[in-house]
């Protein structure tokens, strides 16, 4: 952990405005945030040089914002780690930005027991560069281990209601409703009916053979109605129970009415939408193939305005990534073998950023979506805000076009939807807690990973 580091006359963009100012860092926490609208503003800065180890200036082209927070990560560890692990995606998330992430349960073996879901934390104790939680994974028998699971520790409870990577479908009924009875925990969940997919996918078998399958079938056979079916039947369980329901990776316009409608009466249930959703529609399939392949798939260009217009109008409550490597020969295969999902946690924030430079929302909405709601949402201790007296997870992003290539992609797949695109924006610093993990874009060596803690759900 870093001892005190001023950053100084910087644009700080935090709690809906950006203003000019600077932050000094003690000790892992936010010690002083100085504005220059502020009376006494030049006095206080120099005051806070006098006990800084280290000043950061030179940031006329800057902006400061809270480390992001993902709350959908699948970095691969254990089980199939040549694709991915909590070191190097980790390391790739503070490359870009991300200083908190969850990741999910579906391993090998899956995450459904304490001890297996512990064994992952001292991993991450060890390797991480980021701050981290995992959830444990729910199956159709283990409701007495998420009962035992402590809600101030872990992030959530997991929920496949429609099968994916890992194969932890939750088809019983009796278990969704134990599961959805859970008092003072989040329930995740992946929703697609599987029904509705099986059907939709042997249509496709029969018209096309099983060889010939195009990726631009991918949202007909994981489609529309499967998710709104899905997420329909969880949104009436969680009235049902009261649950705290967060419904993962909406893709579709209906599910964001659905849930926005819902919250009215039951303001527990939220939703979460990715960035690719927003970055690609179906359109896209015949360019990108089986790399831009994920589950639930990338939908219409309606839907992908109907999720930019809810993350402009903060009618979802998080913006995080499913970041899901494989290695690059396994995407390269047919349809039916090559596996769903892509990487992007390098990448989230730079791609809001660009998203909010083409006018689909302010800079501000940004980091409102990747790291103040999710900190709400989760009640995080004392982390998505830039605040006096909270951790010091920062990163400075500054005007420097860059292009994708595969010499500066961190994943240790090695490859990216996103090879050959420019940014704007680019991640010169990333701290955690206090320490200086990334500068001027390269990893320092530095790190100081905690446990994120929680506060009770509702």
């Amino acid at each position: 952990m870093a001892g005190s580091t001023l950053i100084r006359d910087i644009r700080i963009v935090n709690e809906g405005s950006i203003r000019e100012g600077s932050v000094l860092i003690k000790n892992g926490i936010i010690s002083k945030v100085m504005l220059r609208s502020d009376p006494g503003y030049e006095a206080a800065v120099r005051q806070a040089g006098t006990s800084a180890e280290e000043i950061l200036g030179n940031n006329a082209d800057a902006l400061l914002l809270p480390g992001v927070i993902d709350d959908q990560v699948h970095f691969r560890e254990p089980g199939a780690t040549a694709k991915g692990c909590i070191a190097s995606e980790s390391a790739a998330a503070v490359l870009g930005g991300t200083t908190s992430f969850m990741d999910m349960p579906n391993n090998n073996p899956p995450a459904t027991t304490l001890s297996s879901l512990e064994e992952k934390y001292s991993t991450a104790a060890r390797d991480s560069y980021a701050n981290y939680s995992f959830y444990i994974g729910a199956t159709n028998d283990n409701i007495e281990e998420l009962r035992s699971a402590d809600p101030h520790r872990i992030c959530g409870i997991k929920v496949f209601m429609g099968s994916s990577t890992g194969n932890m479908l939750v088809d019983s009924q009796q278990a969704l409703e134990a599961i959805f009875s859970l008092p003072g925990r989040l329930i995740a969940t992946h929703c697609e009916d599987e029904a509705t997919i099986r059907r939709n996918l042997a249509a496709a078998r029969t018209r096309y053979g099983d060889d010939s399958i195009p990726f631009s079938a991918h949202p007909l056979i994981r489609s529309r109605e499967a998710c709104i079916l899905s997420s329909s039947k969880a949104v009436e369980m969680a009235k049902k129970h009261g649950t705290h329901l967060h419904v993962l990776h909406v893709s579709t316009a209906d599910e964001i009415e659905m849930i926005s409608e819902a919250r009215k009466s039951c303001p527990g249930i939220s939703a979460e939408v990715c960035v690719h959703y927003m970055w690609f529609d179906d359109r896209d399939y015949d360019r990108y193939g089986s790399m831009m392949k994920c589950n639930p798939a990338v939908k219409t260009p309606a839907d992908r305005e109907a999720i930019t217009a809810a993350v402009r109008e903060s009618r979802v409550q998080a913006v995080a990534t499913d970041h899901a490597p494989h290695l690059y020969a396994e995407k390269m295969q047919d349809y039916l073998h090559a596996p769903s999902g892509l990487p992007t946690v390098q990448h989230s924030l730079v791609m809001m950023l660009q998203l909010a430079e083409r006018g689909c929302f302010p800079i501000e909405q940004v980091v409102r979506m990747m790291s103040h709601s999710p900190a709400d949402l989760f009640r995080i201790d004392r982390r998505g805000y830039i605040r006096e007296g909270w951790w010091a997870d920062l990163v400075i992003v500054r005007r420097r076009p860059w292009t994708v290539s595969k010499a500066n992609i961190a994943y240790r797949c090695g490859w990216s939807p996103l090879e050959g695109q420019t940014f704007d924006w680019a991640v010169t610093d990333t701290f955690t807690s206090g320490t200086p993990v990334v500068r001027d874009g390269r990893l320092t060596g530095l790190r100081s990973p905690a446990r994120l803690e929680f506060t009770t759900h509702i």
